[in-house]
């Protein structure tokens, strides 16, 4: 596995914006615009959200973002390996410290919205080898054909 470096960057950076602009095109073709949850890059820079990037000797591997849903409560947000890095680690690597960050910051569960089409799969099985399971709708989305919620007690 690459030894990946993790920190917390800002979303505009181009190599990040072309990403999160990729993972948006990648949603819409498979899911309908209603159903489709992904922030673009200027909202994933508000202050309820931490963007992280793991890189590979400054090569981009993968982003996700933590979202604030209230003090003790926090959401995953963007998850997506750079192609070049699918299969490497990346979005393990991501999840944990995403996870790490959570709990340093005293969260006690931490949800999640992701789809039910196949491209999901391996998003699916990646949170479920991590603890999340399948749980009730939060924050505003609807779990049906489309969506599927899963969360994860931190405590």
């Amino acid at each position: 596995m690459p030894a990946f470096v993790i920190a917390a960057e800002d979303p505009a950076t181009p190599d990040i914006a072309a990403l999160v602009a990729s993972h948006l095109r990648e949603m819409h073709a498979c899911s309908p615009a209603c159903k489709v949850h992904a922030m673009p890059a200027a909202r994933l820079a508000e202050s309820d959200v931490i963007m992280f990037a793991a890189r590979v000797d400054g090569e981009l591997a993968a982003i996700g973002a933590l979202k604030a849903l209230g003090p003790l409560e926090g959401e995953i947000k963007s998850m997506r390996a750079a192609d070049a890095f699918r299969g490497t680690g990346a979005g393990r690597a991501i999840l944990a410290h995403i996870l790490a960050e959570a709990r340093a910051r005293g969260l006690c569960w931490i949800g999640l919205e992701t789809g039910r089409h196949p491209v999901f799969a391996s998003a699916q099985r990646l949170y479920a080898a991590n603890g999340f399971r399948e749980c009730p709708p939060f924050a505003g989305y609807v779990s049906d054909d489309f969506s599927l919620c899963m969360g994860l007690p931190l405590a």
